[in-house]
């Protein structure tokens, strides 16, 4: 089953959480001189139009990106995340929104590696399209939990791999936690990055504890609620869930998220977190 598109919820609150804590992961990796991987196991089409019909309908990067873009009082903790926006809208208007494929093309080295793995017949050849000069990039049409096996432990010995599916299998869910084990089993010291909606908070319950059950050390939650948690359609918070964080990262995080809540959500409905699921 592959009908979701990104091209749809490009640049929502959620992209802007999820691409925050992306780019704050890349910069900390850029710290050391030595080479890293960037996997990205469900990566899109790479570019979406917020113009375009798929994004109108929806209207969603107006409560999300559209909100935080060109703002006076940024936090230093955005600017890597908003500076590599803005180099897709030179202008100065907000016309493209750069999925994490390409904010990680533009944050990372000459000398870093991209990995990227897309399976939805019409967002892989765009995809490839983005990436056909960059003499760093893979871009593949596979499934992206396969790649967690098949690239790990990358030869550089560091990495983040992001995961970020769609959810639209309810085998999603007990997927990712199978994937990270199988990676972790590989690549212990690797960052793993892990996006997920809050549509039903029960499956995020089941979801942390199966996590825990792991034996998995060093494991953050970041989440950022728009509306209170309910039974009714449609997603009311989303989150990240970083093993092997960076040591600056949760306090990044809690830097940046009371900002991050007031501006995208001005109704002050929802909440913040910040909280180790599993310390040391």
């Amino acid at each position: 089953m592959l009908s979701y598109r990104h091209s749809y919820h490009a640049g929502n609150h959620a992209d802007v959480l999820k691409h925050t804590v992306q780019s704050l992961i890349i910069e900390a990796l850029k710290e050391k001189d030595k080479p890293f991987l960037y996997l990205d196991t469900h990566a899109g089409a790479g570019r979406y139009l917020l113009s375009g019909e798929q994004a109108e309908r929806t209207g969603e990067y107006l409560e999300g990106i559209a909100r935080v873009w060109q703002q006076d009082d940024l936090p230093a903790e955005l600017e890597p995340y908003i500076t590599a926006v803005s180099h897709f809208n030179r202008s100065g208007q907000l016309r493209y929104y750069p999925g994490s494929p390409l904010i990680a093309r533009q944050l990372l080295r000459d000398f870093d590696k991209l990995h990227m793995t897309e399976l939805h017949p019409s967002d892989y050849p765009l995809l490839r399209q983005e990436f056909q000069k960059d003499e760093r990039a893979k871009v593949l049409k596979a499934d992206g939990y396969q790649q967690i096996k098949a690239q790990l432990p990358p030869q550089s010995r560091r990495g983040l791999i992001l995961i970020d599916p769609p959810y639209e299998m309810k085998t999603d869910y007990q997927d990712v936690v199978k994937s990270i084990q199988e990676g972790y089993k590989r690549f212990a010291t690797g960052v793993y990055a892990l996006w997920y909606p809050v549509v039903l908070r029960q499956n995020i319950k089941r979801l942390v504890h199966e996590l825990e059950e792991t034996g998995i050390r060093r494991i953050l939650q970041i989440e950022l609620a728009v509306l209170p948690d309910s039974d009714r359609r449609g997603m009311s918070a989303s989150g990240m869930i970083v093993i092997n964080p960076p040591w600056k990262l949760e306090q990044q995080m809690n830097n940046v998220m009371p900002w991050l809540h007031k501006t995208l959500v001005p109704s002050g409905h929802g909440h913040t977190l910040v909280k180790w699921i599993t310390p040391e």
